[in-house]
């Protein structure tokens, strides 16, 4: 198996071709086309074809097999992202969390010491009007 450079260029066409103008058919196209040999990008082992109608076929195929794996690429990416985002979410709520903890043992401790203010002011009060 050697380096095909016209074959590249055609595969790499009609990648472009069959995945609708996507450049990532193309560059499948091309790298298929490089690497079959001479045959008509798409082939793939089973070498070039004397049915054109066959070998379109196999091209398409494989041309919605890289379109296919490309989307799956993109699936795994935006997977990753959300999951990011979400790991980040949740550090967040966490933070947030403690925060709303710690502001209620603030408040609590402040209307404790209000209680004891207020119990000693009474007291004061009480034993001024003795």
């Amino acid at each position: 198996m050697g380096f095909n450079l016209l074959s590249s260029i055609t595969g790499a066409a009609q990648g472009l071709v069959m995945s609708g103008g996507n450049p990532i058919g193309a560059v499948a196209g091309g790298v298929s086309g490089a690497l079959s040999g001479g045959g008509p990008s798409g082939l793939g082992n089973l070498g070039s074809s004397s049915d054109p109608t066959l070998a379109m076929q196999q091209a398409m195929d494989q041309a919605d097999e890289y379109n296919q794996l490309a989307l799956n690429a993109e699936n795994i990416r935006h997977n990753e992202q959300m999951q990011w985002q979400s790991t980040a979410f949740n550090e967040l709520m966490d933070e947030k969390s403690e925060q709303m903890r710690e502001m209620n043992l603030l408040r609590d401790a402040s209307m404790a010491q209000r209680k004891a203010d207020n119990s000693i002011t009474k007291e004061f009060i009480q034993t001024i009007k003795d």
